[in-house]
């Protein structure tokens, strides 16, 4: 098998290189050398277009880091990643909610409020996520990464998932057989807000058992104390009822406050085994895992509680805690053979990924007003949603990739997928069956529980895919088709069982299946202006399947029967671009132009809130990306980067039962900033004439305001100021260690990219509920810390 090439540069050129690699990602450090090796360093080869190629020579715009500079910017999270990649936005959730949905939104195709995140929805993200050749969304920690690629646009014609955005590619190390080898990491932090200290560490092995056969193994963890109080919680009796200091029946209820209650427990490890059994075959086995124990929201409460008081920085008002646990896991195995004439490969995939948590919903219930209307005012209400979700499937992948050199290239495949998911919530608003029993005499109200609710879901899909490339001299024209069938069933079981089995309506056990299957095309053109400059067009489709939702449409809680089933939605993306190099710097600009059809909006039906999608007629988005990396000296270096997006309804969107539209024509998608900026500073030189070199990284992000949600209704839409973020860090690079000092939000800005409102979660002291859950979503507060890695 061939190894991944790792082409040599010049210093200066190099930097240039790798800069380009890290298109548009501020965080994207230089390979570290050290002294000695100071004028040599790797250039990332990226394989988006499944072979192995340079950024420069992919038609079409992609960005892309090194797993090593993800672990030298010390970045965990998805968000921290994503917010700094031209086009791309993501809603910052903290760790609490980052397995539930995935929120990567790539050149504003996003309708989902902010608020979305503590359930499954039933939609399909617009961006699909990749783990190696995997399509999954489990938000693994980005450790022992080989690279990330980003894919912005439709990618159905190159991928077996298909997705309207683009696609996001976590590209793990394999083994090595070179020999033995190890790295161990570990750093300590202290966030702003927190009485505590952050601790990580992180162990890689790799052993050569032969000349075609090894494995690597890797694992840690992260223990992060919390930010935020939790200032307004009950005080809990045995049963786990809101004690009553003076009695059921009396109106006085006991707070305490939990401090620093969002702490984050996280442990994984990976194992992986590579075999060579020929010169002309490889098969890779792996299994990863990771387990998430969360205490809280990092989200704070802005304005008063019940009583008046303000809160302060770092507190929420939810009146109980909210915390997650979820555990993902994977296993593949990846086999390819050289033909000759083409390479085939072969990706089998199992995976399984489950978690729960709870969800402060008494504001949500004393803003409807059902605390006076239908819990009469129980002078304790804790409303707790506690939810479960499940996915798992298999999949099966086979591509063959043209391997002769010639005047035409060409890549087919086939993907099959068999998903189940699930989601189920089991509301309470605990104690009220105590104190009616008090109040009215037993056996009126039969249980604390107000809402049953479970969803079994099954999707699968056969497609065939493939590109075919004709080069002509300078001219390259490429022609790519996606052919796919799927199918989609729901079964929904749903009851309201605080006044016994059926007392509300009729039990709710409904199946529906739709089926859906066509044909999508690509077309993409690039000319070689020079050896050095490329300018492209491409012109792409991109699909999401459609499905049903879990409405009552009979008894009292009826909804519109519209809402049983909702469409796929498909865009039309357009792109032109032009990307090069000089000996001094190296460029990308692009302009994009997507047009999105029948758009599916995961909102709530129009009487009691019941999760569902509905189609909006069309959206769609515009704008441009630019990119410049290069150098000031041979010690500095730079990166600069530039989006504008221009995203919004180009209709009306009036969901099923609705009178009146709830987003007009003309609304902002949410989520995605007009503008973001992105610069860096890179500083390196060897230390007197030792082997030790000096380190150091400045680097700021910049975005515009946002919207929270494409609505018209004051529930919900809300304009999310724009912010800055400064981070940086300086360190030492010998032979077989570093040791870093790093700062990330160095001004501690807030950064909020989503909120729930007080008109949909505030407090409200005529229905008895003091506390306060409306709360903005933060991004990380000034963080500083220290890393020491070892290599041998």
């Amino acid at each position: 098998m061939k190894e991944q090439s790792n082409k040599r540069f010049s210093r200066k050129a190099l930097a240039t290189a790798v800069a380009a690699v890290s298109t548009g990602y501020v965080l994207a450090l230089p390979q570290v050398a050290t002294a000695q090796d100071a004028e040599m360093m790797e250039e990332i080869i990226v394989t988006a277009t499944s072979r192995e190629t340079t950024i420069q020579d992919v038609p079409y715009n992609i960005s892309a880091v090194s797993g090593d500079d993800v672990a030298r910017a010390q970045i965990t999270e998805q968000a921290e990643l994503m917010r700094n990649i031209p086009g791309v936005a993501v809603v910052d959730r903290g760790n609490r909610n980052s397995g539930v949905i995935n929120g990567i939104m790539i050149r504003g195709l996003n309708v989902d409020s902010a608020a979305l995140g503590d359930y499954s929805v039933a939609a399909a993200p617009t961006v699909s996520t990749y783990v190696n050749s995997t399509p999954v969304y489990a938000n693994f920690l980005l450790k022992d990464l080989e690279r990330v690629e980003v894919l912005r646009g439709p990618q159905g014609t190159l991928y077996g998932s298909g997705s309207l955005g683009g696609t996001v590619r976590y590209i793990t190390r394999k083994p090595s057989t070179e020999g033995f080898s190890a790295d161990i990491s570990s750093g300590v932090s202290s966030t702003a807000g927190s009485d505590g200290l952050n601790y990580s560490s992180d162990m890689v092995a790799n052993f050569a058992i032969s000349d075609n056969f090894a494995i690597r193994a890797s694992g840690g963890f992260v223990d992060n104390a919390g930010i935020v109080d939790y200032v307004n919680v009950y005080r809990l009796d045995g049963n786990g009822i809101p004690a009553a200091p003076n009695g059921v029946l009396a109106s006085d209820a006991s707070y305490k406050s939990v401090e620093d209650a969002d702490t984050v427990e996280i442990t994984y490890g990976k194992v992986a085994a590579l075999w060579r059994p020929t010169e002309s075959s490889e098969v890779v086995l792996t299994h990863m895992m990771q387990e998430d124990d969360i205490g809280g929201r990092r989200q704070q409460t802005v304005g008063q509680d019940g009583w008046g008081q303000s809160y302060d920085d770092y507190e929420n008002g939810s009146i109980q805690l909210e915390p997650s646990s979820r555990e993902a896991s994977l296993t593949s195995l990846e086999a390819e053979v050289d033909l000759g004439f083409a390479t085939l490969t072969s990706s089998t995939s199992d995976y399984e990924h489950t978690g729960d948590s709870i969800s402060e919903n008494t504001g949500f219930y004393a803003q409807n007003g059902w605390i006076a209307d239908y819990y009469y005012n129980y002078n304790r209400p804790m409303a707790q949603a506690v939810r479960q979700y499940e996915d798992s499937a298999f999949i099966q992948e086979l591509r063959l990739v043209s391997n002769t050199e010639g005047s035409v290239d060409w890549i087919v495949g086939a993907f099959y997928m068999d998903q189940e998911t699930a989601g189920a919530q089991q509301s309470y608003v605990r104690g009220f069956q105590q104190w009616a029993d008090a109040a009215w005499g037993p056996g009126i109200v039969a249980s604390d529980q107000d809402w049953d609710y479970a969803r079994d879901d099954s999707f699968t899909e056969l497609a065939f895919y493939g590109e075919v490339t004709w080069h002509m001299d300078a001219l390259h024209l490429t022609l790519g088709a996606r052919q796919f069938d799927n199918e989609y069933e729901s079964s929904v079981y749903m009851d309201f069982p605080a006044y016994g089995p059926g007392a509300i309506f009729p039990v709710l056990r409904d199946s529906n299946v739709t089926e859906d299957d066509g044909v999508l095309f690509k077309v993409n053109a690039s000319y070689d202006i020079s050896e050095d400059t490329m300018a492209y067009a491409t012109i792409s489709e991109g699909y999401r399947r459609g499905g049903s939702n879990a409405v009552p449409t009979a008894g009292f809680f009826a909804e519109d029967s519209g809402w049983t089933v909702y469409e796929s939605d498909t865009v039309l993306n357009y792109e032109l671009g032009i990307k090069g190099s000089t000996d001094a710097f190296r460029y990308t600009v692009a302009a994009f132009a997507v047009d999105w059809d029948n758009v599916q909006v995961n909102t709530a039906s129009r009487w009691w809130g019941f999760y569902a999608v509905g189609n909006a007629e069309a959206a769609s988005t515009s704008g441009v990306e630019l990119e410049l990396q290069g150098d000031l000296t041979d010690q500095f270096s730079y990166t600069l980067g530039y989006a504008y997006v221009n995203a919004e309804l180009d209709s009306d969107f009036t969901p099923p039962g609705y009178s009146a539209p709830i987003a007009s024509a003309g609304t902002r998608l949410p989520g995605t900033p007009e503008s973001t900026f992105t610069a860096a500073l890179d500083y390196r030189a060897p230390i007197g004439a030792g082997d030790v070199e000096f380190v150091s990284r400045l680097a700021a992000y910049y975005q515009s305001d946002a919207t929270n949600a494409a609505s018209d209704s004051p529930r919900f839409a809300a304009e999310l100021d724009g912010f800055s973020l400064l981070d940086g860090h300086v360190g030492l690079a010998g032979d077989w260690w570093t040791a870093t000092l790093f700062a990330k939000n160095l001004t501690n800005e807030e950064g909020t990219t989503g909120l729930f409102k007080e008109e949909y979660m505030g407090t409200d002291p005529s229905q008895q509920y003091f506390g306060n859950g409306s709360k903005q979503f933060l991004t990380m507060p000034r963080t500083l810390g220290a890393n020491v890695r070892i290599t041998f």
